[in-house]
């Protein structure tokens, strides 16, 4: 316990095991009882999982969680409450569940997998009459808090992996149902649905089905989201049958049983049966017409059961019976196929019944077509879609006289309405998917337009627009948008001739946006008792607006192919909107001023239909139109439902082909609005996730696959934003901690394929940011570079790229390794070289430079690679340039010092290069030549890589048996003999084997490994690249966006690079000063040859400087040295800077001397850094400098409290002392602490435990002081 105050993870984790050691003791071996209360272990854990060190919270928690792999505990009431208390709050810490350093992305979360064990093996330790009780309650503790979607995920991952047993009853069942909705809370939509999957898992595993009805199941299991999980066809949805069908007859009786018996109610079909005659049958209360609508919740039930136990049924014979599985959906739909049948005859049916039959239906239809593999041989789908035929006129005929007779006329009826052609859209539907022609309830569709035009007509002049009359204008314009949907996605069913018709006609008298008036006073009493459960008069106006948009945009794209005219044209109004368009733009920007943002698709649908023809006569309309839609978009948030569906339809409009084409020609101010929106959407992307893939995948889409009115232009729209592919190429955002990890499981649950019922019902909206550049990747792969105009985008889009690499290797920022400059870098070369393919001789002669001059920069490692991979690809197909790529040797040892690594790295691949050379043995020679000469540079690093390309160029000359070169042979086989001589185990052989055996010289070939997976995946997980920046090949495949084309280069890599892991050397070139050199742990151990006096040390000679101002003072100077580089507050700097000065310390060591400027700094140090030595030690530097340190004879001294600590008060100290202190909250980081060669406490007495780090080191620095003046006494005296 006391170790734990510390609240660093290197002083408490060493205590850890000890931990284990005490849990044996604490358990009798004789008896199996506890020794010793568990209570006192438990309080060890509780301190630190309510530590406010995560890291130490998540240490406590995996710890907790390994008990039971290793050992067998006895039950203990405190632990299940430990469990279900404290254990359970810590685990809601979304951060605990990330994946540990070196798991792939999509591997899953260690510490959900330590969870899914530990509570399988406790519950199954459990004594049985306990188990009910623990699981009880844990899933109450579940159900009783808002969870974020990864801990509940792993929690109901972990609870499904319990041991099948009887534990749970109805207290259970509904508990579950308490944490199905805690699911509904998070946005993550496959996280949703992959949690209720568990859930129902753990349902079947758990719950005593003697204990429940089917009732209560049924129940249960519509708290699922069929959309999300229990997607008919799933392997879930095949469990669950089998899981019915075992338990059927075990079902315990409802608590209400009717009149029905006890095996009848056990049957599962006659429940269902029992279930949808009772669904239909309406009491006798229920039968007043102005009755609100009944809750979708008890059709959905019905749906779901009915379909359950047909396939039920269906799972009971080995092989599919089609006549057994019509008998017995028939037998369960005919109460419900009855009332449907009598629809149309009996106008007397309560209005109660009518909608839960209707509701009902279009619940079945919607849900019954299966998802997944086996969706070909489903026979209840077409069996259902059969009976419904049967009864489709009875159903056409109510809809009509529901529709057309002054039957709605209240507020509530709206919602009746929406009912109604919901299942005129469903049945509309059911020919195509029949093959049927003639059906009833497209027979209704003229004198359903015809009615509800007569009704519009009807401006009931002088009479008050009372609320049944505006009621039914609104049902009219609905049912009339519906015809027109239904007319729009079957054309061979439209009815009137290409002239204008009665459609048409209707809204060339109808006023645009024209409002629908608000009952007058004397209506309002009847409007306002519905107000409380019906939207108000002002969301049905808007729906009024909308629907005539929905039947302009139907009338716009029927009429399309007319030209336009000019408004003076003074011709027959028939069709206004279509002959002034100008007009009919305005009213749809007044319509967007008006409309809900949940309303405005169909004003988009109409503005991508306008725009085209008035961008180029009415250019400022367009682009007012284009602001005003951008402004709703912005406005939206991601997570909104109808915000994809408006940018999609957003992004047709103002980046249609046309508009697109139309604005680059003219290059008016509409040309620069869409660049302003193309680029604000890209800014978008960074927050809102998904934004540009929506843009880029129709521009793409659009450019290979042209508009009709555009066969040629598509390309050229390309060329004139190439802007937009240019960042498509290089996108992508550095996310947060909480945002990876999100990524991270959502690949996970992605991997788990069918398994997982989530990814099979969730359509894959492919909004990762990855599938930006994927779509990038495939538009250029499909460019045919024998097309001029194909070949002139990729040659402009090449250039610009080189641009863009130059302006970012030319910031001022220093590029640190996975930095958003790092990756961009990276992108555009995996980008080049996808299009190096299509370049020519003509063109490469006007990038060569800029290529070469780009090795010659210094960069990490992976774009290293990338560089000396197109290098190599260029002088392999053109030889012609090998004399360029000599002249790179011969730019001067101090333009060459930062960068010769990479053209020696190119000079490697020599039997790549010459490959296509009639003659070899010139490059040969040249070769010999720059790899000897550069075998005898001073730095170490150079020479290794000199060697590698000495070593390959002589063994081709060796091959070629080059006769005139035997005077060179002595001299290169000793230079080659002498490496790998190298007596002893020295860092030289070492490295020499080190850097043999990497990837890019011992496997990498760069002619067979040329691939997308090579270049997007392999060689950036080799080059030790964020697993952000590895494309998953089979991502190519899954965006089908974009069609393959014969131009895609291959995907898969055929040789064994895929297989190798990531090596301990990386490409570094001397003199680096990228971000991270300066703790390149790889070059720690790399021998180097020392110019004397090139590297003078400054630190030196700036502490002999002090001494001599010291001694000329009469001051004593010791040989203490205080480290405070890991210190980050100035004050405690400031302190120690004082204290230092006072006792005659020999030094203080500061992180940066920049802190002696601060001001906080200086009111504490009163002017004592002019009196003491400061010198910069960097912390990347710390362990190199105790070393060094250590080498002078130093003893390293940490303060510290860890297990092996000695006390302040025993320990003498070395006159050459060391004293390295630690940061003021996370202490001496461990890989330092194994530098030490002695750690020192400060005894304490009081509660606190901890000093201020000034303190601590102010105690040391005194004691130092104290001991070496007694000495010095006693040696005087």
């Amino acid at each position: 316990m006391e170790t734990l105050e510390g609240n660093q993870i290197h002083v408490i984790k060493p205590v850890l095991p000890k931990l284990n050691s005490l849990f044996e003791y604490a358990v009798s071996e004789e008896t199996g009882r506890w020794l010793l209360h568990p209570s006192w272990h438990l309080c060890v854990y509780k301190r630190m999982l309510e530590s406010e060190n995560k890291i130490l919270a998540k240490e406590g928690v995996t710890h907790f969680l390994q008990l039971y792999e290793t050992k067998v505990l006895p039950f203990s009431p405190e632990l299940s409450e430990f469990i279900i208390g404290p254990l359970m709050d810590a685990l809601s810490e979304s951060s605990l569940y990330g994946r540990s350093p070196g798991q792939q992305i999509g591997s899953g979360s260690p510490l959900g997998l330590k969870l899914q064990r530990f509570l399988a093996a406790y519950v199954s330790l459990l004594p049985e009459e306990l188990k009910s009780s623990f699981l009880l309650k844990l899933i109450q503790k579940m159900s009783s808090r808002h969870w974020c979607a990864v801990p509940i995920l792993f929690l109901s991952k972990a609870l499904a992996s319990v041991p099948r047993c009887k534990a749970l009853g109805l207290e259970g069942l509904l508990a579950l149902r308490g944490v199905l909705q805690c699911t509904m809370a998070t946005h993550q939509i496959l996280l949703r649905g992959a949690a209720q999957c568990h859930l129902l898992h753990a349902a079947m595993n758990l719950v005593d089905v003697e204990e429940v009805s089917l009732s209560d199941i049924s129940a249960f299991l519509t708290s699922l989201r069929q959309e999300e999980s229990l997607g008919r066809g799933t392997a879930l949805w095949t469990e669950l049958c089998d899981w019915l069908r075992v338990n059927e007859s075990c079902f315990g009786r409802p608590s209400t049983c009717g009149s029905l018996g006890l095996q009848e109610t056990c049957s599962l079909n006659a429940y269902v049966k029992s279930l949808v005659q009772e669904y239909i049958t309406s009491p006798a209360w229920e039968t007043g017409e102005n009755g609100r609508m009944p809750d979708w919740a008890e059709a959905k039930l019905v749906a779901l059961m009915v379909l359950l136990a047909v396939d039920v049924e269906g799972r009971k014979v080995q092989h599919s019976e089609r006549q057994r599985t019509q008998n017995v959906l028939r037998l369960f739909l005919e109460p419900l196929l009855d009332a449907l049948a009598k629809l149309g005859s009996n106008a007397y049916l309560p209005l109660r019944k009518t909608d839960r039959c209707l509701q009902a239906l279009v619940t079945l239809l919607r849900t019954c077509s299966p998802k997944g593999a086996g969706a070909r041989d489903d026979e209840v789908s077409p069996l259902l879609q059969d009976f419904v035929v049967s009864a489709t006129e009875s159903i056409s005929s109510f809809l009509l006289r529901r529709l057309t007779m002054n039957e709605l006329s209240s507020v509530a009826d709206l919602d009746r309405c929406h009912l109604y052609l919901q299942v005129f859209a469903e049945l509309a539907g059911l020919p195509g998917k029949r093959g049927e022609r003639g059906s009833p309830v497209l027979r209704i569709i003229a004198p359903l337009r015809n009615a509800s035009i007569r009704h519009l007509q009807d401006t009931d002049s002088g009479l008050v627009p009372t609320l049944g009359r505006q009621v039914q204008r609104a049902v009219s314009m609905a049912a009339l948008a519906a015809v027109c949907e239904a007319l729009d996605q079957t054309p061979e069913l439209q009815l009137d001739p290409p002239d204008a018709g009665p459609t048409e006609q209707l809204l060339a008298a109808l006023p645009l946006n024209q409002r629908l008036q608000k009952p007058q006073p004397e209506e309002q009493s009847s409007l306002l008792e519905e107000s409380s459960s019906s939207p108000g008069w002002g969301r049905i106006a808007a729906q009024y607006i909308h629907d005539q948009w929905a039947c302009l945009a139907f009338l716009l794209k029927k009429h399309r192919a007319l030209p336009p005219t000019s408004e003076g044209a003074l011709l027959d109004p028939v069709l206004p909107a279509l002959q002034t368009p100008a007009r009919t733009l305005q009213a749809a920007l007044a319509a967007l001023t008006v409309l809900p943002t949940d309303r405005v698709l169909p004003v988009f649908r109409c503005m991508k239909l306008l725009v085209p023809q008035l961008l180029a006569s009415s250019e400022s309309v367009c682009i007012e139109a284009f602001d005003m839609a951008w402004k709703i978009i912005s406005t939206l948030s991601n997570t909104q439902l109808v915000f994809w569906s408006n940018l999609k339809a957003f992004v047709q409009f103002v980046f249609d082909t046309k508009v697109l084409s139309i604005a680059a020609k003219t290059k008016g101010q509409a040309y620069f609005k869409i660049k302003e929106i193309m680029h604000q959407m890209i800014e978008m992307s960074a927050v809102k996730t998904g934004v540009f893939n929506t843009l880029i995948t129709h521009c793409c889409r659009s450019w290979v696959v042209p508009a009709p009115e555009v066969p040629q232009g598509s390309l050229s729209n390309a060329a004139d934003y190439s802007e937009l592919l240019l960042e498509a190429c290089v996108f992508g955002t550095v996310f947060r901690r909480d945002q990876r990890l999100i990524q991270d499981i959502q690949t996970f649950i992605e991997n788990l394929g069918h398994d997982c019922a989530a990814n099979v019902v969730i359509e894959n909206t492919k909004r990762e940011d990855h599938y930006v550049r994927v779509c990038a990747v495939k538009f250029l792969c499909l460019l045919d570079d024998s097309n001029v105009s194909h070949k002139a985008f990729m040659e402009d889009l090449a250039i610009k790229l080189l641009e863009k690499e130059a302006l970012v290797s030319s910031s001022r920022t220093r590029c640190y390794v996975n930095s958003q400059q790092h990756r961009v870098q990276n992108r555009v070369w995996q980008i080049l070289l996808v299009l190096f393919p299509r370049f020519d001789q003509n063109f490469l002669n006007r990038i060569i430079d800029k290529i070469l001059q780009a090795g010659f920069i210094n960069n990490q490692a992976s774009i290293k690679y990338y560089i000396e991979w197109i290098i190599i690809l260029i002088l392999h197909k053109f030889p012609q340039f090998l004399p360029k790529f000599w002249d790179c040797f011969s730019c001067g040892e101090e333009h060459l010092k930062t960068s010769i690594c990479t053209f020696l790295s190119v000079l490697s691949h020599l039997d790549i290069i010459t490959q296509n050379l009639p003659e070899k043995r010139l490059a040969l020679k040249q070769a010999l030549v720059i790899a000897l000469q550069w075998g005898f540079s001073h730095n170490f690093s150079v020479r290794l890589y000199a060697l590698v390309a000495l070593n390959k160029a002589w063994g081709m000359c060796k091959t070629l048996r080059m006769g005139e070169l035997d005077a060179l042979a002595s001299v290169i086989e000793s230079s080659l003999s002498q490496v790998e001589s190298t007596p002893g185990a020295g860092n030289a052989k070492r490295n020499w084997q080190r850097i043999q055996d990497h990837f890019f010289f011992a496997a990498f070939h760069p002619l067979q490994d040329y691939c997308l997976e090579t270049i997007f995946h392999i060689l950036p997980r080799l080059a030790g690249l964020v697993e952000d920046e590895w494309i998953a090949i089979d991502k190519f495949a899954k965006f089908t966006d974009l069609p393959s084309g014969a131009g895609a280069h291959r995907y898969l890599s055929a040789t064994r690079l895929r297989e190798l892991r990531p090596g301990d050397w990386a490409q570094q070139d001397a003199g680096s000063h990228s971000g991270e050199a300066d703790n390149q742990s790889e070059w720690t151990d790399v021998q180097k040859k020392v110019i004397p006096w090139r590297h003078a040390t400054p630190d030196a000679d700036l502490e002999l400087a002090f001494q001599d101002r010291a001694a000329k003072l009469g001051k004593a100077i010791s040989h203490l040295i205080v480290v405070a580089s890991l210190i980050d507050k100035p004050t405690n700097l400031g302190g120690l800077c004082r204290t230092c000065e006072v006792f005659g310390a020999a030094a203080l060591v500061v992180g940066s001397l920049q802190c002696v400027s601060d001001k906080q700094f200086q009111q504490l140090s009163v002017s004592a850094e002019q009196w003491l030595p400061l010198v910069e030690v960097k912390p990347p530097q710390l362990a190199a400098y105790l070393r060094r340190k250590q080498a002078e004879g130093y003893t390293v001294i940490g303060v510290e409290q860890t297990a092996r600590s000695t006390a302040l008060t025993q320990y003498c100290f070395p006159e050459r002392s060391l004293l390295l202190l630690g940061n003021e909250r996370e202490g001496i980081p461990a890989n330092l602490i194994q530098q030490l060669d002695v750690c020192v406490e400060i005894p304490q007495q009081g509660i606190t435990r901890s000093l201020n780090v000034h303190v601590s080191g102010a105690l040391l620095i005194w004691e130092y002081a104290r001991q070496h003046l007694r000495r010095r006494g006693g040696t005087q005296a």
